[in-house]
């Protein structure tokens, strides 16, 4: 497919886990994306793994599109603004802006109280989170916004639903991942003027490069982790988001989802899409539906 040909699209945060799904997954449709992060080769980030874009971008490699890696800190508006600098220089236009920054899950302390959570621990995490996407949009959105059509997605974890019912285990991490669905409706606002869309995206249970190893599973062998956790059945690749948030940039209706919140579930269906097995995991109605209620895991009828 390459139905984004000649598109040109910034994943910010695209070192590992969903930004690395999306990345690949823009370039599989045709466009050109400029894949950031921390992490380089030699030169890891406070994250401490091993993954690397240049690593992005080589799997990028055979595609019908082209990953570029850029190493940028978007905590400095210095570096963004270079970016979209050179992605101005280069290209003149920016018409997908994907925002996956958060690095935060180091920092935070599981099932704790504020009152016991390290606060500069928690108000990094808030950083890396929010800010890091409002620094990201004020560079980005004057190229994206000089052509009608500009896409801007707003990457979290959990619908917009989901969150407004449920406390996500640290306060901290709770603002991290409600902030961004509240950004994508404050983006549709500012940006309905200029023809553009803002969704906020969620992936389901990721297969990131850091749950397997959380779990001691590659991707060949991840069901194998279900034997522990038997929920981990209905997980998705971050392929799955990726494909998810391709076919919303190559839609000519877009504009329908302008202001939601939504998942990878759910562009799957809308789209007719699969994971990379061919299934169509809904993690988000399963989760609802069979996880939180306590009930045995059957993922039947959910992918």
């Amino acid at each position: 497919m390459t139905d984004l040909d000649g598109r040109v699209a910034l994943v910010a945060g695209a070192t590992r886990g969903a930004g690395r799904g999306i990345a690949l997954e823009l370039a599989a449709a045709g466009a050109t994306v400029y894949a950031t992060g921390r992490s380089t080769e030699g030169v890891p980030s406070e994250y401490g793994r091993a993954e690397t874009i240049e690593e992005t971008a080589a799997l990028a490699v055979g595609l019908p599109g082209t990953v570029i890696a850029a190493r940028v800190d978007h905590l400095v508006p210095a570096e963004v603004e270079a970016l979209c600098e050179y992605v101005d220089a280069e290209h003149g236009r920016l018409d997908v802006l994907v925002n996956d920054i958060f690095g935060g899950d180091p920092l935070l302390e599981w099932d704790t109280p504020v009152w016991e959570h390290s606060l500069e621990n928690g108000l990094r995490m808030l950083r890396l989170a929010i800010d890091t996407h409002i620094v990201t949009a004020r560079s980005a959105f004057p190229l994206l916004t000089r052509n009608p059509g500009g896409l801007v997605v707003e990457v979290t974890d959990g619908t917009e639903e989901y969150n407004a019912e449920n406390y996500r285990l640290s306060v901290y991490y709770d603002l991290s991942k409600v902030a961004p669905i509240r950004l994508a409706r404050s983006w549709a606002h500012e940006l309905r003027p200029y023809g553009a869309t803002a969704v906020a995206v969620t992936p389901g249970w990721l297969r990131s490069e850091a749950m397997l190893d959380h779990y001691g599973v590659t991707e060949p062998t991840w069901q194998q982790a279900c034997e522990s956790v038997p929920h981990f059945a209905i997980s998705e690749t971050p392929r799955f988001v990726g494909r998810g948030i391709a076919a919303l940039a190559a839609d000519p209706d877009r504009a329908r989802w302008n202001a939601r919140s939504t998942s990878s579930g759910e562009l799957a269906q809308a789209y007719g899409l699969v994971d990379l097995d061919g299934s169509r995991p809904d993690a988000w109605r399963y989760i609802v539906d069979v996880q939180d209620p306590g009930k045995p895991a059957d993922t039947t009828g959910y992918r």
